[in-house]
């Protein structure tokens, strides 16, 4: 990744959507602006800055800058939770590469224990993520309710990545009903994980990869947008039990290895609880039918 470009187009798309007015800049009258953004002096304003330091700041050359500064333009560009983390990563990547104490894995690997608990859950899907979207291992109903991923043929040495799967396979588009509203939001987390892993070359080389096969995904990526980690509804057409309207939620495994569970669930008593145990009972059914023999 490059920071320093991040950087500059990071700030100057946070700074061409607020408009003078969201920034309680007041405008003459009958003066019309080139631009319908914050210009840079006002921001520098805003932030406390001169504008010499805030344009240098967004173009990359922030090395050395403070907290208080970054707090500063955090402010004045109004930018969220997850914005304001991510300016703070783009500019600690300025720095010097970090000293690697131990060989960093391309791949993190969940602990077997960490499989064993998601075979428990029986009323959830359950899919264990890497922060890029590599897929660690799942319980039984998430890989049925991911079959299409699943059951896939993979090229030798490839491992399974949910971004992969969302952007490139077409049959993600059959089996999310509502494909943009999981798309947009996978391109950024993937631009957050970017900003807090700028070294990281697997990912790095996977949004290469989608930029490259994927107009759509190259196009939001320019957009520079971020977003945590959350929760909220997606709405699948599986190809056995038909349309599901699933809760989900992620869970952060507290172990340092950057596993994270993505779970999928029906509130009781709905036509997705019903389609869910279905889908369960299918599930279990095709792994106890026995299977046929070798000729």
């Amino acid at each position: 990744m490059d920071s320093r470009r991040d950087l500059t187009q990071f700030l100057a798309t946070r700074r061409a959507r607020l408009r003078p007015e969201q920034a309680g800049i007041a405008q003459p009258q009958g003066r019309r602006r080139r631009v319908a953004g914050l210009r840079r002096e006002e921001v520098a304003h805003l932030a406390g800055v001169s504008v010499e330091y805030y344009t240098r700041l967004e173009q990359g050359r922030a090395r050395g800058a403070s907290d208080e500064v970054l707090h500063g333009v955090a402010q004045a560009l109004q930018l969220s939770d997850t914005e304001r983390a991510h300016l703070f990563d783009l500019v600690r990547a300025l720095g010097p590469a970090p000293r690697r104490t131990r060989p960093r894995k391309d791949v993190p690997q969940a602990r077997p224990g960490l499989q064993t608990l998601v075979d428990t859950v029986t009323g959830a899907a359950v899919i264990m993520v890497s922060e890029k979207g590599d897929v660690l291992g799942a319980n039984a109903l998430g890989e049925e309710l991911y079959s299409p991923m699943f059951r896939n043929p993979l090229p030798p040495g490839e491992i399974r990545n949910l971004p992969r799967f969302i952007f490139l396979d077409p049959a993600a588009r059959t089996l999310h009903r509502d494909w943009e509203s999981v798309a947009e939001p996978v391109v950024a987390i993937l631009r957050a994980a970017a900003g807090r892993n700028p070294y990281d070359k697997s990912l790095s080389n996977l949004v290469g990869e989608l930029s490259t096969r994927n107009e759509y995904f190259r196009v939001r990526w320019a957009g520079h947008d971020v977003r945590p980690l959350s929760n909220g509804q997606k709405l699948f057409h599986h190809p056995q039990v038909g349309d599901l309207d699933l809760n989900y939620e992620y869970l952060d495994v507290a172990d340092g290895q950057g596993v994270l569970w993505l779970m999928y669930y029906a509130e009781p008593g709905t036509p997705a609880a019903e389609g869910l145990q279905l889908l369960g009972a299918l599930s279990a059914s095709s792994r106890t039918a026995p299977q046929p023999s070798a000729g």
